[in-house]
């Protein structure tokens, strides 16, 4: 720039001039607008080349890279679906299974409530029969005491006739073999 400044101009920008390439826009000749075609022609031969060799199976690559992706998707909400009615099937069997186990224990309740009555009235029914028994025994054991005193009672009657009989008795020894007698039986059994 210092140089167009100074007024001295190098030898490209003398020798544009002498050909009169400033005198036109841009510079426009048959040479440029051959030379642009040959380029344009150019470019759009690679752009076809690169994009038969490059774009197409790019494009195709990507093509099937978003229709996989629409089948993986595709996939996963079925996969979605299914696990959704698989949980609400899980949900609805184990509501069932509570039921279920409610029903069962319940049963249970009751049959362990009848089995207790049962075995209450079972208790209650041999505790009458040990208690009858028992009743029967204590009559037994009585008429058998009975029997024993009357027994007694005659062994010493007859004892005591046969004192009475031996022996000539006034009131006195009398009252003695009879005092005796009883000691012999122990007051208890007259008291009773």
């Amino acid at each position: 720039m210092s140089n167009l400044v100074l007024g001295i101009k190098p030898a490209a920008v003398l020798a544009a001039e002498q050909e009169g390439l400033f005198n036109r826009i841009f510079g426009l000749d048959a040479q440029l607008i051959a030379d642009a075609v040959i380029l344009a022609l150019a470019v759009g031969f690679l752009f076809f080349l690169l994009s038969a060799l490059l774009f197409n199976p790019a494009r195709e690559l990507m093509k099937k890279r978003q229709e996989k992706i629409k089948t993986e998707m595709e996939t996963a909400a079925k996969d979605m679906a299914d696990a959704k009615q698989m949980k609400a099937e899980y949900d609805a069997r184990l509501a069932a299974a509570d039921k279920d186990v409610d029903a069962i224990l319940s049963e249970g309740r009751k049959k362990a409530l009848a089995r207790e009555n049962e075995i209450i009235a079972e208790a209650k029914e041999e505790a009458a029969l040990v208690l009858e028994r028992a009743e029967r025994e204590i009559e037994l054991e009585k008429s058998k005491v009975k029997d024993e005193v009357k027994q007694e009672m005659i062994g010493v009657a007859r004892a005591m006739a046969g004192r009475f009989v031996t022996a000539s008795m006034d009131d006195e020894t009398q009252a003695k073999l009879i005092d005796e007698a009883l000691n012999e039986m122990g007051e208890g059994t007259w008291q009773s």
